[in-house]
């Protein structure tokens, strides 16, 4: 059990991971603090946090497990504002959705201390953000990914392993460039794409018109269209150079469609429609199967 989680970002995530502790008996208690004084106090409000701290450093004072919440382009930052505090003993974990960027940020930030850093990454979230969809159950089930370095400490790694793996996660390992690849693809590309189909459509004379007749395959399509502008931004931006490539494979396979469909080709649009089914029906028995 730890005494005392620091949490910085009393979001979604992180309020998350709070409340997880909290249910599984991990933790005596929260210190919480986030850039906006009202989130901090709903999260006390909720029972997510204990503590109210004006600042992150003063989050971190006394902590023996601390989370990073905060938007990926923040990371350097914080850190930097709460390395005086850090020991060695001390476990300090993020939830970011990028790796690379956020583990240069963590050696800029912490120095000397970034040993006590675990750049972690849960394949988990809602597309409802703020302290008030917090969710003890967030993360059951769920992949979390850990992308250590030369320098992370080796205690660290293993306390961070065995804290998700509590919550209820699946935890795997993988080196940050092959994190920002996999995710580029699996991840930031679909919420690239339901962010631009959504305004392509808006942005047409009867883009409300064509809205108001959407129905479910809309809807499961671009529910990830109302995810977090800022959290979005960051991220799309962070992990560019590995989205760009993505973008083109993409593009690759809708001007193949374009062409059949220009050309008539019946026979040949059917194979690649019949190809996608077969590796999303084959996707769904994986999960399904991981899941048991």
């Amino acid at each position: 059990m730890f005494e005392q989680l620091g949490l910085i970002g009393c979001g979604l995530m992180g309020g998350s991971f709070a409340l997880a502790l909290k249910r599984a008996g991990l933790v005596k208690r929260v210190v919480g603090y986030s850039k906006s004084p009202s989130t901090t106090e709903r999260a006390r409000q909720m029972g997510v946090i204990d503590v109210e701290a004006p600042s992150a450093l003063l989050a971190v004072s006394g902590a023996d497990i601390v989370l990073i919440a905060v938007p990926v382009a923040a990371t350097e930052a914080t850190l930097k504002s709460i390395k005086h505090m850090v020991t060695p003993q001390m476990l300090i974990m993020d939830v970011g959705s990028t790796k690379s960027d956020v583990i240069e940020a963590a050696q800029r930030g912490l120095r000397e201390q970034v040993g006590s850093f675990v750049p972690c990454h849960p394949i988990a979230g809602k597309e409802l953000a703020g302290i008030d969809h917090a969710d003890s159950e967030l993360y059951q089930g769920r992949k979390l990914i850990i992308t250590a370095t030369n320098s992370t400490l080796k205690r660290q790694l293993q306390q961070a392993a065995e804290v998700w793996t509590a919550l209820g996660c699946r935890v795997r390992h993988m080196t940050p460039q092959a994190h920002d690849a996999a995710f580029a693809a699996v991840s930031h590309l679909p919420h690239m794409l339901a962010f631009a189909l959504t305004n392509a459509i808006a942005a047409q004379a009867q883009g409300q018109d064509f809205l108001s007749l959407a129905g479910t395959g809309f809807r499961d399509f671009s529910r990830i269209a109302a995810s977090d502008p800022k959290v979005w931004r960051d991220i799309l931006l962070a992990n560019r150079d590995e989205l760009l490539i993505q973008s083109q494979h993409f593009q690759a396979q809708l001007h193949a469609f374009e062409a059949l469909m220009r050309c008539g080709d019946a026979t040949a649009l059917e194979q690649l429609i019949a190809q996608a089914s077969q590796v999303r029906s084959n996707w769904q028995l994986n999960q399904n199967n991981t899941s048991c």
